[in-house]
């Protein structure tokens, strides 16, 4: 997969998905429990408009913490107009945006899951092609992907079958439980949504709660 090429298409993908909603779906509660819909669209268009000075400031006056000072900078940006940060994701569609630690397929990660962040509370069905779930659930359980996605061992003991495509995957265990779902619900679990849990089906569905809890 053209890493690059999809992260684009993504970002256009969000560009038509925001513009199409009206105040009251905006001012929605996403499944990310810091942000609203509007808040989700500021961090997405934040990379183009917020350059790396502004963000360590930032991260300074927050004590330290990125997160926070990431967060504050998104509900910020999502004052703007909506058709302004829509504008961004167009405009900077092909533009590489560094992301320590996580890399590319992090960036591309972080469009598939926010989509459906925004989608999923608003009962839409807006989504990611199923050859773009492969390939981050193909990433999920990688090191690289623990390093701010799947925190390490929230897959202990856990082997994942896709049941809308031909994907699975298993840890080096001898002993483990599967779990079973669209490839939307799973990638949307292992990320931390808990409310995905209902779509998934298997004996280790319960031992993937207990850790989300």
């Amino acid at each position: 997969m053209d890493v690059a090429a999809r992260t684009a298409a993504n970002r256009r993908l969000l560009a038509d998905f925001f513009d199409g909603l009206d105040g009251s779906q905006l001012e929605t509660q996403s499944l990310c429990s810091a942000w609203t819909v509007r808040e989700v669209l500021g961090h997405s268009a934040m990379p183009f408009s917020v350059g790396v000075p502004r963000l360590l400031w930032r991260t300074l006056l927050a004590g330290g913490s990125i997160d926070r000072a990431a967060a504050a900078i998104a509900e910020e940006q999502a004052r703007r107009p909506v058709a302004e940060l829509t504008g961004l994701l167009r405009t900077y569609d092909t533009k590489r945006v560094p992301a320590p630690g996580v890399g590319p397929m992090g960036q591309f990660t972080d469009h598939c899951i926010h989509l459906r962040d925004c989608a999923r509370p608003l009962g839409l069905d807006n989504d990611v092609s199923l050859d773009d779930w492969r390939e981050v659930l193909d990433w999920l359980p990688t090191k690289q992907a623990s390093l701010g996605v799947v925190p390490a061992g929230r897959l202990d003991g856990l082997a994942l079958r896709a049941t809308d495509q031909d994907w699975s995957w298993s840890g080096e265990e001898s002993s483990v439980d599967e779990v079973a779902g669209p490839s939307e619900a799973l990638a949307m679990a292992l990320a931390g949504r808990s409310v995905a849990l209902s779509d998934l089906s298997g004996p280790g569905v319960e031992r993937l709660r207990e850790r989300l809890v």
